[in-house]
């Protein structure tokens, strides 16, 4: 079997799919644009949804990436042999596919590069399928089941199906295992029985590595156990929910994904994700910085891999440390690994040097390393920021012992709400004084109390994008393109957009400029785009080239993580003023007769050198 770097990994995966007809997108960024559901991009698939959804893709309905993912969820999960909080998914999708072989094409396509491409033994390779479902009326994959047999036995394996997983495990031989809707479907609701009126889903068919053969012959893919790592999913998206139940698409999506340092732990043999190539220079790196060995404190040594490697790319992408929303993400995954530096030895600063490691490997990511100066320089500054946190911390809890003579678990919690001191620092200050955590518990309850403030406070807000696709909201998403166009006249080509948040009752825009606007300003962006909506304009869709778009000055402001081609909106009335001309993916109105009329409420400071504009439509 050839293990292979990264880059061999990446170019592997990209060549074989544009040699089969897929074209290739570049990685989205890890801040998604218009997806007010989550803070970060965590799979391949959401950049995807608007063409999954019928949208058509610039670039052809055949399409094949690596994109870059963060994952909150799993952030206490890392320590282990296979979670990462930061990965790259490899992903195909076709789009409007031909219903009767679109299937076969998938799994040809996956199983080839697999066993072919990469050497995979096809004898440590198991699938997972869909049962079907009598309450919902869908019958079992067996197109999926006859498909992946065939594979199978045309390396001379006998593809046994087994039906009863839960039961029997691998002891009878199972090769493709059958489960029901809670592990082999997807849709964007999760279960069939959640998804609305109008939404697609399907069936998928996993794929799994099995790490240690001959081992519990009552394990199978979807138990506990580690011995099977899933490096692929496979969806059929060939379903949509209506009012009478689910009834069969004409022209099916397929939706892949898989997690790229996956398939590299399924290449080496080895379930420890963190023995990949991915990881091994960082590892050395760290081990000089400690004067540890990996295996001394394996924990440790994987929370800091991981944690450093997610932040840098973090950082890149805007989501620089702070105490809320996606840097307040950031700013965690950092501290985090500091503490977890402090743990195995480290003594002094160390992040900044492992950081630099992580960005000299990032060849596949030219705007990183182009970065690399400005992203060092973020990291040392919160990891100079919290050291100054820690000696605070140190310093209250100290003048706290001498008035109080104990520390409780409340007051433990106030010690991290206001210095941003950790549990487990004051418990092991607490030791190093001679003194213990009393009534430990009552740092849950304050932690509740103050989760239940942090919600209600946050109802109803968005963290980014748009909150739904409604008219109002398409409405204010087409004037917030009239906005920026106002902007850049009113005040200079200087101006570009910096992140957005609109729902159905307003817009909030954000755009670099280093001063307050005047009052005589905001009125005359207000008049441009009243102007533009009374012209009556209608709006435009072209595709083009990426590099034709941007020498032609069409307004963007992420040119290097566009597609190379782009789709172009333009907002152009019946005398052939060009009210607004700039690359969007999002929903627009077809013309602005019904607009109504754009009102500016607000425009204040944003963050240094943004200003944030807040807007609504009176009718």
């Amino acid at each position: 079997m050839v293990k292979m770097t990264p880059d061999e990994l990446r170019k592997s995966y990209i060549d074989f799919m544009k040699g089969i007809g897929a074209s290739q997108v570049p990685s989205s960024c890890l801040l998604p644009e218009n997806d007010p559901s989550t803070l970060f991009t965590g799979s391949g698939m959401q950049p995807m949804v608007p063409y999954l959804l019928g949208e058509k893709h610039p670039i052809g309905n055949e399409i094949a990436n690596i994109q870059k993912c963060l994952r909150t969820v799993d952030i206490d999960e890392v320590g282990d042999t296979s979670h990462l909080t930061f990965f790259e998914m490899i992903g195909r999708w076709e789009f409007k596919a031909n219903e009767t072989n679109y299937k076969k094409k998938q799994i040809d396509a996956i199983w080839n590069w697999h066993i072919n491409e990469l050497g995979i033994d096809p004898g440590r390779l198991y699938i997972s399928a869909f049962i079907g479902s009598d309450d919902l009326n869908i019958q079992k994959d067996t197109e999926a089941i006859q498909i992946w047999s065939e594979k199978f036995k045309s390396v001379g394996i006998e593809p046994i199906i087994e039906d009863d997983p839960y039961q029997y495990g691998t002891s009878r031989g199972g090769k493709i295992f059958l489960y029901d809707e809670k592990e082999n479907w997807w849709s964007r609701s999760g279960s069939p029985f959640d998804m609305p009126v109008g939404e697609p889903g399907g069936p998928d068919s996993e794929m799994f590595y099995d790490l240690e053969p001959g081992g519990d012959s009552l394990d199978h893919p979807a138990s506990v156990s580690e011995r099977f790592l899933e490096i692929g999913n496979n969806v059929f998206m060939c379903y949509k929910k209506e009012n009478k139940g689910f009834v069969k698409m004409q022209n099916p999506n397929i939706d892949y994904g898989g997690g790229l340092e996956r398939v590299a732990a399924a290449l080496n043999g080895d379930k420890d994700i963190y023995n990949t190539a991915f990881f091994l220079n960082p590892k050395k790196k760290l081990m000089e910085l400690s004067g540890k060995q990996y295996t001394d404190d394996l924990k440790s040594f994987r929370i800091i891999l991981d944690h450093v490697r997610a932040a840098t790319f973090l950082i890149n992408d805007g989501a620089e440390p702070a105490n809320s929303d996606a840097g307040y993400i950031t700013r965690r995954l950092l501290r985090r690994a500091i503490r977890a530096g402090k743990k195995i030895g480290i003594q002094g600063r160390f992040v900044g040097e492992l950081s630099e490691v992580y960005i000299d490997e990032a060849t596949a990511y030219e705007d990183l390393i182009g970065n690399k100066k400005k992203v060092i320089e973020i990291v040392n500054k919160e990891e100079n920021l919290f050291y100054r946190t820690l000696q605070q911390g140190e310093f209250e809890i100290q003048k706290h012992l001498k008035n109080k003579g104990k520390v409780t678990g409340a007051d433990a919690f106030y010690f991290y709400e206001t210095y941003g001191f950790p549990l487990e620092l004051t418990e092991e200050f607490l030791t190093e004084s001679g003194y213990s955590m009393e009534d430990k518990a009552s740092y849950i309850e304050a932690a509740k109390k103050h989760a239940e403030k942090s919600r209600t406070a946050s109802a109803g807000k968005f963290k980014g994008g748009l909150a739904e696709h409604s008219a109002d909201t398409t409405a204010l998403h087409t004037i917030s393109h009239l906005l920026l166009a106002g902007l850049r006249e009113v005040l200079g080509d200087h101006v570009h957009q910096q992140g957005s948040n609109i729902t159905s009752e307003r817009l909030r825009f954000d755009f670099n400029h280093d001063e307050k606007l005047t009052p005589e300003q905001i009125a005359e962006v207000e008049k441009y785009v009243n102007d533009a909506i009374s012209s009556k304009a209608v709006t435009y869709i072209s595709e083009m080239p990426k590099i034709e778009a941007k020498e032609s000055n069409v307004e963007g402001n992420f040119w290097d993580k566009y597609p190379d081609i782009v789709k172009v909106y333009t907002i152009k009335d019946n005398e052939g003023k060009v009210w607004s001309r700039e690359v969007c993916g999002g929903p627009h109105v077809e013309d602005t007769t019904n607009l109504g009329k754009f009102s500016i409420k607000k425009e204040q400071s944003s963050a240094a050198g943004v200003r944030r504009i807040k807007g609504v439509i009176i009718k």
